[in-house]
């Protein structure tokens, strides 16, 4: 499984420019193709949803043209489809499987459209109900009520009442009424019950005035397309960023200090999330707004627990619920039914999820509620499952303000955001980290130490997590090329540093794991590929605030590749092997220089030469050589390193 970890976070403060609205490209995009002109279409969201449309729409036959950058060109088709007969694969693209069932239902062809195991599994029967109604036919090609379907030249009725339920999902009432115009007949839609996610209607109320079309309406229950209702070409339309993707940078903001801004989406937005402001003001968040930005900022005596009913924000508010990990107090999210039918069972996964950063997590059919953990957020090792959601994968990005973070496959995020993290990095700091690698006897550890100490940093010793390895694993009976016996052995490492002390299994072991045959053997398992992975992660929780200086042969290369400050510590065979003798001699062992010298030589090159992480003096890191230098002179020279790079 592929997986991104995060560093702790440590601040917030930027600007980003916000991606196209997913919602608003995929109804732009379809509403082009079924006007009457060529649309030039700016700004779009390039995303997994909006390429499931485009192509979808080439293979209907519709003429699109890329003009580079975000910027399309959709020759409409009149709402009559070129091409009469297509098998259409959508993925998991509701934004663009709902309102193109709606649309080719109505057309005079035969389609069949289909997606990923997960949309077979997202219901349909409602819209698909709705469309019977003005006497479309369609077929479940699987389990009643859901994808994929079949479906053949619709029958008109003229005029007449369609009924649809509004609790579910408010894709179904924007495919009927994006569709309804494709009838030529007065159509009225009344909708059954309460109507969920009110914005997204709103947004494809606005999206069909654009193109011509004015849908009259008696609040939320009922809706009147006009008989000869068409869609004509704007001639340029300009997509709005996207606001569910504004709040987890909003959140950054709140949570991470701020002031963070993000421009595309402003007070005159016609989507409807862009109250999640509203939201995080009601935590106690500082919030500003223009035309086309809004900015946040943490308040001074941090942010408090709330209860909402999310029914006006129901994706953004799935940002609520991990924000809520760094309020003081409960936070209650309710009216959110429709996270159930999204790309998972949102309120399941939320929740799950949650609860393994430490939090107590209460879900019921339509509501979930947060108390943050009374400490600090837990670690994961298994990291977080994102379900194939994007939104889960960003809204639990923020809890990396809380300790270094494991995201499973990240690239979930392209269907909305493909480049989220590389912004998420380009507005917040990190934990700071200086990486020192090197050869064994090198110096590096006593170095790092002091370093750390002049600092006031954490110090991670990566050489007694594999000499500890070793000794685990010699202790069980397990040879040290055994790799997945070792391996198992590593991820489960019981191990407590404090200070000076080294416990394994709550034994004090710092003196055990010195000796020459767990150097050897630290050498060994180090080499493992299985080894290495299992101890990654546990590495990198060690990165936590003030900041951490890392000892060892690839914390610049592999652990910590973002160091702000990397060195490689070296001095010649001979001078090392001096002060290991040295040292031996000191503790009463006794030694000679050769077998010393013989060793030393051996580690390097297995060190080196190793197929995973090989000891390397890394293109950003600077060299020192300690072979004519004191410690003291050593660890000046890396303190006068890191403060240039302050």
């Amino acid at each position: 499984m592929e997986f991104l970890d995060l560093p702790p976070l440590v601040s917030a403060r930027g600007t980003v420019r916000l991606p196209g609205s997913k919602s608003i490209s995929n109804r732009v995009l379809l509403l082009a193709a079924l006007a009457d002109g060529v649309s030039e279409v700016r700004d779009l969201l390039a995303s997994d949803d909006t390429a499931r449309m485009l192509e979808a729409l080439q293979m209907l036959g519709v003429k699109v043209e890329a003009l580079g950058g975000d910027a399309w060109r959709v020759h409409g088709c009149g709402g009559d489809f070129p091409v009469r007969e297509a098998d259409l694969f959508l993925g998991n693209a509701g934004t663009a499987f709902r309102p193109l069932t709606a649309a080719l239902a109505l057309a005079d062809g035969t389609y069949r459209l289909s997606g990923v195991p997960r949309m077979h599994e997202r219901p349909i029967g409602d819209l698909v109900d709705g469309l019977r109604q003005l006497g479309a036919d369609i077929a479940y090609l699987g389990s009643e009520g859901y994808p994929p379907l079949q479906l053949k030249p619709a029958r008109i009725r003229p005029g007449g009442v369609v009924r649809v339920r509004g609790d579910v999902s408010s894709q179904f009432l924007t495919g009927l009424l994006m569709a309804l115009p494709l009838t030529g007949v007065e159509t009225t839609v009344e909708v059954v019950g309460e109507l969920i996610s009110k914005p997204y209607i709103e947004i494809t109320l606005a999206t069909m005035a654009r193109f011509g079309v004015a849908v009259a309406r008696d609040g939320w229950q009922r809706f009147v397309v006009p008989a000869g209702s068409r869609y004509r070409s704007p001639g340029t339309i300009h997509v709005e960023g996207d606001a569910s993707s504004a709040s987890y940078f909003l959140a950054l903001g709140a949570i991470g200090g701020g002031p963070v801004r993000v421009e595309g989406v402003g007070r005159d937005s016609i989507q409807g999330d862009v109250r999640f402001a509203e939201a995080l003001a009601q935590m106690g968040a500082i919030i500003e707004m223009g035309d086309n930005w809004i900015e946040c900022r943490s308040p001074e005596g941090g942010l408090k627990g709330i209860a909402l009913d999310c029914n006006h924000i129901p994706d953004a508010a799935m940002t609520l619920a991990t924000t809520a990990l760094f309020a003081d107090g409960p936070t209650t999210l309710a009216n959110i039914a429709s996270w159930r039918v999204k790309e998972t069972d949102r309120i399941a996964a939320m929740a799950k999820e949650l609860r393994k950063l430490g939090a107590e997590v209460e879900e019921g059919a339509d509501f979930i509620r947060v108390l943050p953990p009374p400490s600090s957020l837990l670690s994961p090792p298994e990291g977080i499952d994102t379900y194939d959601d994007h939104r889960i994968a960003m809204c639990f990005s923020l809890a990396a303000f809380g300790t270094a973070l494991r995201i499973n496959d990240p690239k979930c995020v392209a269907k909305t955001f493909p480049d989220y993290f590389e912004r998420l990095a380009s507005v917040t700091e990190a934990v700071p980290v200086i990486a020192i690698d090197g050869p064994s006897a090198s110096g590096k550890g006593t170095v790092a130490a002091r370093v750390a100490a002049a600092l006031g940093w954490h110090y991670l010793d990566s050489g007694a997590l594999y000499r500890l390895t070793a000794l685990a694993a010699r202790r069980a009976g397990v040879a040290w090329d055994d790799e997945p016996a070792v391996a198992a052995i590593a991820a489960k490492l019981d191990v407590v540093f404090a200070g000076e002390s080294i416990r394994l299994a709550g034994e004090e072991v710092g003196q055990a794991i010195r000796t020459e045959e767990m150097g050897i053997g630290a050498s060994q398992v180090a080499a493992l590929p299985a080894v290495r992975a299992a101890l990654l992660f546990r590495q990198r929780l060690f990165r936590r605030a003030p900041g951490l200086v890392g000892d060892g042969r690839d914390m610049g290369s592999v652990i910590f590749p973002d160091a702000g400050t990397k060195v490689f510590l070296t001095a010649s065979a001979e001078v090392r092997a001096e002060r290991r003798h040295k040292q031996l001699i000191e503790k009463g062992i006794a030694a000679t220089m050769q077998p010393i010298l013989q060793d030393l030589r051996e580690r390097d090159e297995r060190d080196s030469k190793r197929s995973v992480a090989p000891l390397r003096q890394t293109a950003d890191a600077e060299l020192l050589d300690t072979s004519a230098l004191t410690i003291e002179e050593a660890v000046a020279k890396v303190l006068a390193w890191a403060k240039a790079k302050v």
